[in-house]
């Protein structure tokens, strides 16, 4: 059971306090309700962007590593579809330094041409090197839009084209900045060697006097039931043919989204899973297989994804997967193979408990989703997933007719 306490500053911030005594270290964690559904679909790429410009310097600090570095602290951040997140970790007596730095940050940017110019350059040679000179890098280019007609998961968070990053004005990212990095829009997360007076008082010096902003209000589009089978196949570059399969489910609030999980795990995690087991090591038609949920947070996908074995025609692979799906669309899984999954989902919770950093992103992640106490509920939810929930979950998901395939072969 993770123990922490929730206030609210005057400005809107959301203040999450967890103490953990057993590391010298503290960690600052902010959580910006912002990810790459919240782009204009002309202009994507913003919020990833926008998580290199954060470490371009602010108005009064012009480094932002220096004086972290000098006080043995790390910093680092992500962005997804969803959300963005920043993070630093330093020893608990230096927590200050943390606090000035990142509400710097958030009262005002350095918005100038040079770092504009220094990070775009950045971001449009990650999307050259990551996303299309790298062996099936473009493979999510390729298949949100296959899968997503309407909604903006559509677009990868690193954008639909590099265009949109090359065009990108000082007027639009000042304008996407404001809209969405202030007080309102944001969980700041403090965890580790802190004391809880300490903590507020540093929030309240650093990060009330900031202006609140709006939280976002979202009123994206809904993906319509997909109703009929989708299929690309492009040739590339690349030493093995691929398949990756998308299937449309729910979101990561819905009651059956722990059961879905868990049928990913049933399906492939580890060497006895049964995707491992029939297609890699005995039926040898793939090199790898495998099965995973993407955890979005609007209706999100569902991916079986798997590189041939030499010889074994896309035919012959497809129908290999397609035979397990149908054993767990009708026939009970055994009570040992399912406490199995549950009992390795609920040590991969434990273990990752452990990191104070891991707990101060997932506390954040869990206030965002509706109330940070959801952390203290998610192997519980795991556990209470049974076999006829997964086998239900199953046949109104792996339907060829919910699917949008990618076949991906060499050339």
């Amino acid at each position: 059971m993770i123990q922490f306490e929730k206030i609210k500053l005057k400005n809107n911030l959301t203040l999450i306090i967890h103490q953990d005594k057993s590391t010298p270290m503290a960690c600052v964690n902010i959580l910006y309700n912002v990810g790459a559904r919240d782009e204009d679909e002309s202009k994507t790429g913003f919020a990833h962007l926008f998580e290199h410009l954060m470490f371009g310097g602010s108005i009064n600090i012009p480094n932002y590593d220096e004086p972290l570095q000098l006080v043995g602290g790390e910093n680092n951040a992500f962005t997804t579809n969803d959300i963005t997140n920043y993070y630093c970790t330093v020893p608990s007596e230096n927590l200050e330094t943390a606090f000035w730095l990142e509400s710097d940050r958030m009262l005002s940017l350095a918005f100038t041409d040079k770092s504009l110019e220094v990070q775009r350059s950045v971001v449009i040679e990650e999307f050259k090197q990551r996303y299309l000179n790298q062996p099936y890098g473009d493979v999510w280019l390729l298949l949100r839009p296959l899968a997503y007609k309407v909604h903006p998961y559509k677009w990868s968070t690193i954008g639909k084209e590099i265009s949109h990053i090359e065009n990108a004005v000082m007027g639009d990212v000042k304008a996407f900045f404001k809209e969405h990095y202030c007080p309102a829009n944001a969980i700041l997360v403090v965890a580790g060697d802190v004391e809880r007076e300490n903590v507020i008082a540093l929030a309240e010096k650093w990060f009330e006097p900031i202006a609140a902003g709006v939280a976002t209000v979202r009123n994206l589009p809904k993906e319509p039931q997909q109703t009929e089978e989708r299929t690309l196949t492009v040739h590339r570059d690349v030493p093995q043919n691929a398949i990756y399969k998308a299937y449309h489910m729910c979101a990561r609030v819905d009651e059956e989204y722990h059961t879905v999980d868990i049928m990913s795990d049933i399906l492939s995690r580890g060497n006895s899973s049964r995707l491992y087991k029939e297609l890699v090591k005995d039926k040898k038609l793939f090199s790898d297989l495998n099965a995973y949920v993407m955890g979005d947070f609007d209706n999100g996908l569902f991916v079986i994804s798997g590189k041939l074995s030499d010889g074994v025609t896309v035919k012959q692979a497809e129908q290999g997967i397609e035979v397990e799906l149908q054993k767990i669309k009708t026939e009970a899984i055994p009570a040992d193979e399912l406490q199995k999954c549950k009992n390795k989902t609920e040590s991969t919770i434990i273990f990752s408990e452990a990191d104070v950093l891991n707990k101060a992103t997932n506390l954040a992640i869990s206030e965002l989703l509706g109330d940070a106490n959801l952390i203290n509920e998610e192997t519980e939810k795991y556990q209470q997933v049974t076999a006829e929930g997964v086998k239900k979950v199953a046949n109104k998901i792996l339907q060829k007719e919910n699917c949008s395939t990618l076949y991906y072969l060499k050339k």
